[in-house]
């Protein structure tokens, strides 16, 4: 489980650092938004998953990548540190952060 949080945290950190719209503070910021990421997904993820489930059958699956995002967004309110300019952004950073993990998890974890 730590180690998770870790390749998280350096998953969310290296994608700060690329992506222009969105700014990271410092390392220990990219921790509390692994954290905080860590927290959507156990908690708000399930219900927006059941309440949205017409529309991820409707596009076979793809809206789950907006809800993903929207979490993103949810983090960026309570993480000082931790900005993100817009929607667009944030279905990036999303995006790019979930491929990292995964390439990091299978060489790490």
């Amino acid at each position: 489980m730590f180690w998770a949080w870790l390749i998280n945290s350096v998953s969310v950190f290296i994608t700060a650092k690329v992506l222009s719209g969105v700014e990271i503070k410092n390392f220990w910021s990219a921790i509390w938004v692994a954290a905080g990421l860590s927290i959507a997904n156990v908690l708000v993820k399930p219900i927006l998953v059941v309440l949205s489930i017409p529309f991820i059958a409707i596009t076979f699956g793809l809206f789950v990548l907006v809800i993903n995002t929207l979490l993103v967004m949810l983090v960026d309110k309570f993480v000082d540190g931790f900005k993100i300019k817009n929607f667009g952004w944030a279905f990036a950073f999303s995006f790019i952060v979930s491929i990292i993990s995964s390439v990091l998890m299978r060489f790490f974890g």
